[in-house]
């Protein structure tokens, strides 16, 4: 079995330094991860890179919905809802059943008869085309709430705020930890991964591209990887590799949509919550121990690595919910917030939230392969189109995608190690709730991370600031799951850096050290970990006071990066 390990890192560098390749795919995110497991498992040998960490760009800062996207049957695109509650149903049930978990929300209705009946039948197209994939959809068809039932449901809301509702199922994620899983299970099944490898350039015989010049960005030495097909999944970078190739067969326009994360205990009800808005729609969504509220939509065209939140664009989310709330959020009630862009296809509309979800695969010079666009809940399609670009450049007879059929790693025997989590929680001496935490993490590796606590009951213990994590996350992520700095590990391994009230500050020593057994750092170097990790959590903070984004753009790119 692989891990995304340091060893298996230099590894995987080895591997490509020394074979050419079938593919070779640029970008770690969501679809590029896809991408990576959809050619390996059918039979193409496949390395993949990422110039920063897995997931670590979009991929970590969605509204973590696995979702039809039930706005766009308004706009007719029935195809694309049809095809996204498809692979909602296999992300519930074969591929991922640990990660991906059903979520109630609230359609609210403010004209009883005409409204009702029109949502209504909405949501009985929506669970129509969830069972045309060939099984059950894994969530419970709609029902409508009168304004007595909504009351109880939703206390927190203004009672004159709606006359009832719809409720209706659509699934979540941990975004980033999905990814994670996602590459790890392509590395098991025999692709070469390597994060913190930066893509410099193409290389080239004649007109066709046969791999990429890049560099370690860990050791700074420069490496040339040969393939047959490049495939670029860079998402909102999509235009830079684009330039390398010197082709634009379509544009991307990066949409920047800000999240706040607030205490579950702010809100009371049971309900995630669909509102229209002027722009776009607003949800709040149940996280666990936490709300998220979300999203906004405005055109980003600063920094793609660290966009940044505005207090505009706080102020706008507030401003929203608090419309419905019947006691008002402030600042204060904020515990996190974090900013994301969505790499759109550039349309004819101005509006970035009118720009187009669908995705698109091209092939403008030989040897290398172009895909953009899309969503989430549909990377596994965008990642089938892709490798079907690829087999037709490779000219080779390439088996049919079998990914449909592919649970990720952890995902095999987690009902069963579901149903006996209080037996392993006596057996290990930590309470059910902890083992169901880990189990909802890491499926049936959670009996790894386990087994290091029994190896070493401390780090049994939850990191400081926490109220979820266990200290064996940290190790594990270094040892499992490809975590190379401190960053990786409180941002997106764990979600300390938004779900904790001190975004991590007082869990940073702690997890720096845990890492550097792992990883060999002195103390000189988890000082500088620990440091850039508040430098960040500092910039973040004052960005978010900013007015405007190019200030607040300003503000959080002083921070540096290890």
């Amino acid at each position: 079995m692989a891990e995304l390990s340091p060893a298996g890192r230099q590894a995987a560098l080895a591997a490509m330094r020394e074979q050419q390749l079938d593919v070779l795919v640029v970008g770690g995110g969501i679809v590029g991860a896809g991408t990576a497991l959809e050619a390996v498992t059918r039979g193409l040998s496949t390395g993949i890179v990422e110039a920063r960490d897995w997931g670590s760009g979009t991929s970590s800062r969605s509204s973590k919905l696995v979702h039809g996207g039930i706005r766009y049957l308004e706009q007719l695109d029935f195809r694309l809802v049809r095809e996204a509650l498809i692979e909602r149903g296999l992300l519930l049930q074969r591929i991922a059943p640990h990660l991906v978990k059903p979520v109630k929300f609230l359609y609210p209705v403010t004209v009883p008869l005409v409204e009702r009946a029109y949502i209504g039948a909405g949501m009985t197209l929506y669970d129509l085309f969830s069972w045309t994939g060939g099984r059950e959809p894994g969530v419970p068809h709609h029902r409508h709430l009168t304004k007595r039932q909504l009351a109880k449901a939703a206390p927190d809301l203004r009672p004159d705020a709606f006359r009832g509702g719809l409720v209706y199922y659509d699934a979540q994620v941990d975004d980033a930890r999905y990814v994670a899983s996602l590459v790890r299970t392509a590395a098991e099944y025999g692709a070469h991964a390597a994060n913190r490898v930066k893509v410099e350039g193409l290389l080239r015989e004649g007109a066709r591209v046969v791999g990429v010049e890049a560099v370690d960005r860990e050791t700074g030495e420069r490496l040339e990887i040969r393939a047959r097909e490049v495939v670029s999944a860079t998402g909102v970078w999509t235009d830079e590799l684009q330039a390398m190739a010197g082709v634009r067969p379509f544009r991307v326009r990066a949409s920047k949509g800000v999240h706040l994360v607030v205490p579950r205990d702010r809100i009371r009800g049971t309900l995630g919550l669909l509102l229209r808005t002027e722009k776009s729609v607003l949800f709040l969504i149940p996280w666990g121990r936490h709300w998220l509220i979300g999203t906004t939509d405005t055109d980003w065209e600063l920094d793609l690595a660290h966009p940044a939140a505005t207090a505009a664009d706080i102020d706008y989310l507030l401003a929203h919910i608090n419309s419905v709330l019947a006691t008002p959020l402030t600042r204060d009630d904020v515990e996190g917030v974090y900013a994301g862009l969505r790499p759109l296809l550039a349309g004819e509309s101005d509006e970035t939230s009118k720009l187009s979800r669908e995705h698109i695969v091209a092939t403008p010079v030989p040897g290398f392969v172009s895909v953009a666009g899309g969503k989430l809940t549909t990377y596994r399609v965008m990642a089938k189109d892709t490798v079907d670009a690829v087999a037709r450049g490779i000219e080779r007879p390439t088996p049919p995608s079998v990914t449909e059929h592919i649970g990720l790693t952890g995902a095999e025997g987690y009902p069963a190690a579901w149903n006996r989590r209080g037996r392993i929680a006596r057996k290990h001496g930590l309470t059910p709730g902890a083992v169901g935490h880990l189990l909802n993490r890491f499926g049936t590796h959670a009996r790894e991370v386990l087994a290091l606590i029994d190896a070493r009951p401390e780090l049994g213990a939850l990191l400081p600031g926490s109220e979820d994590y266990l200290a064996a996350e940290v190790v594990y992520a270094v040892t499992h799951e490809g975590a190379l700095h401190l960053d990786d590990v409180l941002a997106r391994r764990t979600r300390m850096s938004i779900e904790a009230w001190d975004r991590g500050v007082s869990a940073a020593p702690v997890a720096a050290r845990l890492m550097g057994e792992v990883l060999g750092w002195d103390d000189a170097r988890v000082d500088l970990e620990v440091s850039r990790y508040l430098e960040r959590v500092e910039a973040e903070r004052a960005s978010q006071l900013e007015p405007d984004d190019a200030s607040a753009d300003r503000v959080r790119l002083a921070a540096r990066e290890v």
